[in-house]
């Protein structure tokens, strides 16, 4: 079968190359892939910059397929089951976190597209209890984005616990801020999109998605628009979804007392200047809401199912699997908002 590959350690060393296809055993299960997402940390991975990634592997780790082959233990999954799968493959099922449901904390965690062959391929398996049959009306593209929602699930229900009536300020424009702010409005949060002028095709898809203020920072005076709307206060929340630290900060000037900041967003550096007076004196609470979880996925599914959201709204580009390097390299230029890989052809949408 064809498939990216990362096949060594530093930059680049990325081949469009024929491997064998993978087989089932136990309780694997095996999928004919769909459409397969373009993930930031796929983008660093090809820069090298991305420690988690261990070559030789397969990238990609959004997706979605139909069964074509199931191990001799799966009871659940049928050949021709409409699938997404989570990310994880392998944790080790003991520690505290594990049992807790935490399986993005487990430190023994292995992931498909990381330490695992993943979706930028024709096929991929991953176990049982990894999967979810799709609701009947969510088509194939709208679920290859179930793990960028299960990210903002996590971090706007299980993490910042946004409610109806908050007023919320999300910093990046991309994916995960996308589905942030689309997550917190079908929580019943006023939201607040802050980007730049270089996000304009972005803040633009937001304003379609029906957040309610969209604000260009190099364009507006993002302090008034919040003092105005919070009658002076400061938001309730802040996401940090852009992965720049000047945003964070901003978002701590915003934030009301005794507010709450989620960083989502990855920076370049792992220490950073932030600043920690506005932390101290207006007891802010900082957290940090890292990938998804089982539950997580459960929540974006039945989000989905609902039509409260429409994460297909945001795919600005689908391109065949062979033209991956092209696909890269307009994601990491800045251009659209969500790239994503078609696998294989002919596989259709539900009804």
């Amino acid at each position: 079968m064809k498939a990216v590959v990362k096949e060594q350690p530093g930059e680049d060393q990325m081949v469009y190359t024929e491997i064998p296809e993978p087989s089932v055993s136990g309780d694997l299960v095996k999928i004919k892939v769909a459409y397969s997402g373009i993930c930031g940390t796929d983008i660093h991975a090809m820069q090298g910059t991305y420690p988690s990634t261990r070559p030789p592997v397969v990238l990609g780790h959004e997706f979605s397929g139909i069964v074509t082959e199931v191990g001799p233990e799966v009871r659940s999954i049928r050949v021709g089951d409409r699938v997404t799968s989570e990310t994880t493959y392998k944790t080790c099922g003991t520690c505290s976190y594990c049992k807790s449901g935490d399986l993005n904390l487990c430190g023994s965690r292995q992931g498909l597209g990381t330490n695992v062959n993943g979706s930028m391929a024709q096929y991929v398996v991953n176990h049982e209890s990894r999967l979810h049959v799709l609701p009947s009306n969510v088509d194939l593209l709208s679920a290859a984005l179930t793990e960028p929602l299960a990210c903002a699930v996590h971090a706007v229900i299980e993490r910042g616990q946004v409610r109806p009536g908050d007023i919320i300020c999300v910093f990046g424009a991309g994916a995960i801020g996308q589905m942030v702010s689309q997550v917190a409005a079908a929580q019943g949060a006023v939201v607040i999109m802050a980007g730049l002028s270089c996000d304009r095709e972005r803040l633009q898809i937001a304003r379609s998605c029906g957040i309610h203020r969209v604000v260009d920072q190099q364009e507006e005076n993002l302090s008034e628009i919040v003092a105005a709307m919070t009658e002076g206060r400061g938001v309730d929340m802040v996401f940090e979804c852009s992965g720049a630290v000047p945003a964070l900060n901003t978002g701590l000037e915003q934030v009301r007392k005794k507010g709450t900041v989620v960083q989502m967003g990855v920076f370049s550096n792992s220490r950073e200047t932030i600043a920690t007076d506005l932390i101290l004196h207006h007891e802010i609470q900082y957290m940090g809401s890292r990938s998804q979880k089982p539950s997580s996925w459960r929540l974006a599914l039945e989000l989905m199912a609902s039509q409260k959201i429409r994460p297909e709204k945001i795919v600005t580009n689908i391109s065949p699997l062979e033209q991956w390097r092209t696909a890269f390299s307009l994601i990491a230029g800045g251009g659209g908002c969500k790239g994503v890989l078609q696998c294989n052809e002919g596989l259709e949408p539900a009804e």
